[in-house]
C-alpha cells in the first residue's frame, strides 16, 4: 500500500486556452492544440521572468517532447492561463508544477508575437503577459516533462549569447526581457 496518490497524466494539447482579439480581449476559447496549428491564433499566454539578488535570470531549457521549440533555452517558465482563469494564478501554478517553485510575481507588461516552428510545423501566436519576481529562497525542482535543463545567467551575457547563437534561444525570448528590462528600469519592485 502506497502513501501516495498516483496523479492523472493530462494532455496539455487539450486544455482550453482562451483566444483573444487585437486588443487583448477575449473572444472565444479553443484547445491548445488548435490555437498553435499554421497559421496560429491569436491567444492569451503569460512568461515567468525569476531573479536572484544578484540580478541573474533563471532560464529553462524545454524538453525535447514539447511539442513548439523543443530543446531550446526560454525564459524560467510559460504557459497558457484558462479561459477566465487569473493570469497571474495561472503562471504561479506552472512555475511550481514545471520547477516546484513558489515567487511573488508582477506583471510587467504584454509581449505580442508570432513564431513558427520550422522543426514542428507548429505556430505561436500569443498575447503574452510578461510576469517578474525574485526568487529569494528553493531551488529548482524540474519535471523532466517540461524542462531538460535550467541556468541562472547574467543579463548582460545572455543578450551576448542571444546575438550570438539565436537559434539556441526560444524567438520569444529576447522580447520578453525587454518588456522585463523596461518594466525594472521603471522601478517596478520584483515583490
Amino acid at each position: 500500500m502506497t502513501d501516495s496518490i498516483a496523479q492523472p497524466i493530462i494532455d496539455r494539447e487539450a486544455l482550453l486556452i482562451e483566444l483573444v482579439d487585437e486588443t487583448g480581449h477575449a473572444v472565444g476559447a479553443c484547445p491548445v492544440a488548435e490555437a498553435h496549428q499554421a497559421p496560429g491564433r491569436l491567444h492569451r499566454a503569460f512568461s515567468v521572468l525569476l531573479f536572484d539578488t544578484a540580478g541573474r535570470v533563471l532560464l529553462q531549457q524545454r524538453a525535447a517532447a514539447k511539442t513548439r521549440f523543443p530543446s531550446l533555452w526560454a525564459n524560467t517558465c510559460c504557459g497558457h492561463p484558462a479561459p477566465g482563469e487569473p493570469v497571474a494564478a495561472a503562471a504561479a501554478r506552472r512555475l511550481s508544477e514545471e520547477l516546484g517553485l513558489t515567487a511573488v510575481l508582477t506583471e510587467a507588461g504584454i509581449y505580442r508575437y508570432r513564431a513558427e516552428d520550422l522543426r514542428t510545423k507548429r505556430v505561436e501566436f500569443e498575447w503574452d503577459h510578461v510576469l517578474i519576481g525574485q526568487l529569494d529562497v528553493g531551488t529548482p525542482r524540474p519535471d523532466p516533462d517540461e524542462v531538460a535543463d535550467y541556468a541562472w545567467v547574467q543579463l548582460d551575457a545572455l543578450r551576448d549569447a542571444l546575438a550570438s547563437d539565436p537559434d539556441a534561444y526560444t524567438p520569444w525570448l529576447a522580447g520578453v526581457l525587454d518588456v522585463a528590462d523596461h518594466a525594472r528600469g521603471t522601478g517596478m519592485s520584483l515583490r
